[in-house]
């Protein structure tokens, strides 16, 4: 099953079919997958299940009806085991960005991390989940799957947030400090704390 966030509601792509919920179930085959998020960017559906008995095609064939824009990022630590954290749009996230042309995945997730916050000596330590979100540039909307990587920097400087990609803050924050972000964040970081903390 894959967890797609639209608007940070939840779109579940699944083979399975459950009795009792509460969500809106369309067949992914049929589906008009833009008309779907138009409804849920506009709070018309709050969450919703694509349903495709085949799971190994469940994501190929989302891929087929929506642009799909591949993304790295970085979850850092510091010596301390704090978290690098930007702030941007009102909200805490952590550093990700689009990849290059031809670029490696693992490359564009530790550019962007540098690009972002100005943190260097980054350290792949290894890779984590992919978080799948959906957002809207140029009047089209493109699904972003970001492949988040765990690194670690010995970095002692200040970090100082892009500022051409809006970002007002860069923190490193404890565990207390990060509890307290997440509770202003994005679905699909929360998620990389879940899987930290399983």
């Amino acid at each position: 099953m894959y967890k797609v966030f639209v608007n940070d509601k939840p779109l579940f792509l699944t083979n399975q079919i459950s009795k009792e919920t509460d969500f809106q179930l369309f067949l992914l085959d049929s589906i008009d997958v833009e008309q779907l998020i138009v409804k849920m960017f506009q709070n018309k559906i709050k969450k919703a299940c694509l349903y495709h008995p085949d799971e190994s095609l469940i994501m190929k064939t989302l891929k087929a009806k929506i642009a799909v824009n591949k993304a790295g990022g970085g979850l850092v630590y510091n010596k301390n085991r704090e978290v690098l954290f930007i702030f941007r749009n009102g909200k805490w996230d952590l550093p990700k960005g689009g990849s290059q042309k031809g670029e490696l995945i693992e490359d564009a997730a530790t550019r962007e991390v540098e690009e972002e916050t100005g943190v260097n000596g980054l350290k792949i330590i290894e890779k984590l989940q992919k978080t799948y979100h959906v957002f809207k540039r140029n009047g089209k909307y493109k699904l972003k799957i970001t492949h988040w990587f765990e690194m670690e920097t010995d970095f002692e400087g200040t970090p100082i947030g892009q500022i051409e990609e809006g970002i007002e803050k860069v923190a490193w924050l404890n565990p207390e400090q990060i509890k307290e972000a997440l509770k202003n964040s994005y679905e699909n970081i929360k998620l990389l704390f879940e899987e930290e903390n399983d």
